[in-house]
């Protein structure tokens, strides 16, 4: 990768969080300052729905993810995204796979590189970044419960309401790209978040040599806080919590892997979250105290995005909102780093 005055950003996770994200992000990316270069992380254990009978049919890595995060950052995501969105809602073999599931399939076995693959779907979109699995190896993902028990594959996970004690994946010594150390080095900014703790954002970390690589970047590091609890996965969990669990399935590492946290401060209403407490899940606390104690800067803005008027409307990150926080830690991290070294380190 050739030095820049770019701001470089990598973002780390998967599922719903990460192309939120990245949907943000590519507003900055496709400016006229043309300031941003951005690098997606993306986990590869999702088991479930067309991503998993791809797993299994055609042993190639899980596409759906990735597909999102493409879509997100793609030039034109109201044509050539909506067509690798779209889902058949009918047909033997083809109900409820979507379109770009089906392209990276067939583009991985024509290449025979998954990531070579991602590489040239994401050409066709015209993606604004680069998307990266965290692994090529075709790995699962295992979860030890709270009562001892051991429970394989993201779906299962997924749906299991009992806490989590730490996941792991089968095989242990799954190894990533060279290119996603390479962008992790290079960084100004690596963001962690938002989205499913234990099966979307901690999976990257259980990756050979990636806490490793983050630990040393010289980037600023940053976790975005889910606004909910996930029922099972997170039930409980205060923001520290969900920091703990990241520390703790990263090793001990002789740097901080995280530098700052980033919290909602708008209110929820009563209403949006009615759905959800049916299903036994709450609004984050953010016990920024003890975030502070752990050593974290943290960051309070306006992130809520509610999606329709209707009851059993989503509660979401704002993309842009939280783009925009990002994009200021990473200007910032930028500054710190050009400073003289007296001047360096978090206020």
């Amino acid at each position: 990768m050739a030095h820049t005055n770019h701001l470089k950003i990598v973002s780390v996770g998967g599922g719903n969080g990460l192309s939120t994200l990245l949907r943000g992000l590519k507003r900055y990316v496709r400016s006229s300052e043309g300031d941003v270069e951005l690098t997606a992380v993306v986990t590869v254990t999702d088991d479930g729905g067309s991503s998993g009978r791809l797993r299994r049919d055609f042993d190639v890595l899980p596409p759906g993810d990735i597909r999102n995060c493409m879509v997100a950052l793609s030039g034109d995501e109201n044509l050539f995204g909506r067509l690798f969105q779209y889902r058949f809602l009918a047909g033997r073999g083809l109900k409820g796979h979507s379109f770009g599931n089906l392209f990276l399939t067939a583009m991985t076995h024509l290449t025979g590189d998954f990531s070579t693959a991602v590489k040239l779907a994401s050409e066709v979109l015209a993606v604004e970044g680069r998307i990266f699995p965290s692994t090529s190896a075709n790995v699962a993902l295992e979860a030890t419960l709270a009562d001892g028990r051991k429970v394989v594959g993201e779906s299962r996970i997924s749906r299991s309401k009992t806490p989590i004690e730490r996941v792991d994946l089968r095989p242990h010594r799954a190894m990533p790209l060279s290119e996603t150390l390479e962008a992790i080095a290079q960084a100004d900014l690596i963001t962690l978040g938002p989205g499913s703790l234990f099966t979307s954002v901690i999976p990257n970390l259980l990756v050979q040599g990636i806490p490793e690589a983050i630990a040393a970047s010289p980037a600023m590091k940053v976790y975005f806080v889910n606004l909910m609890w996930q029922p099972g996965e997170t039930t409980n969990f205060r923001a520290s919590d969900h920091v703990a669990a990241l520390l703790r399935h990263s090793g001990r590492q002789k740097k901080p892997m995280v530098d700052v946290c980033v919290v909602n401060t708008r209110s929820i209403s009563r209403r949006a979250l009615q759905p959800y407490r049916v299903r036994d899940a709450q609004p984050v606390e953010n016990d920024i105290d003890m975030l502070r104690r752990m050593g974290l800067k943290v960051v309070e803005a306006d992130l809520l995005r509610m999606i329709g008027r209707l009851p059993g409307d989503k509660i979401r990150h704002d993309p842009g909102a939280t783009a925009a926080v990002a994009i200021e830690l990473a200007r910032e991290a930028r500054r710190r780093r050009n400073a003289p070294v007296r001047k360096r380190g978090l206020s």
